[in-house]
């Protein structure tokens, strides 16, 4: 994967990111039309165009106009966001991350219970 290095995205770039793998393939207008915040469309082609330097997205010329498309699907780069994450303040230690959420009560045990159950069964359908 040749973007490791890649900064974290902007709030705004999320933002349009998410935009993007809500609705897939996007034009500008579309885009501008996705987001919850108005924005004018010349900052919305510059912020597309940026992603597109970073690599975050791909475009295609459609039309007389170019579609926007993700490089990597939102899972994917959630799980990078998380990996950089768990590296930078937890030492590269997850059990440092859940215990942190445990003690911010951003999660409480009977949501861990629930959420080990699932990682039980997800598991036990690989095998």
């Amino acid at each position: 994967m040749p973007h490791h290095d890649q900064k974290p995205l902007t709030k705004l770039e999320l933002d349009i990111m998410q935009v993007i793998w809500r609705q897939g393939r996007s034009n500008v207008g579309a885009v501008q039309e996705g987001l919850e915040q108005p924005l004018a469309y010349t900052t919305v082609q510059t912020m597309l165009n940026i992603l597109v330097r970073k690599g975050h997205l791909k475009r295609k010329l459609s039309g007389r106009a170019y579609e926007y498309s993700a490089v990597v699907s939102q899972a994917r780069a959630s799980g990078h966001a998380v990996r950089d994450l768990i590296d930078r303040m937890f030492g590269g230690s997850s059990e440092a991350l859940v215990m942190s959420l445990l003690e911010n009560r951003q999660i409480d045990s009977q949501k861990l219970a629930e959420l080990s159950r699932m990682i039980d069964e997800n598991e036990g359908g690989r095998k």
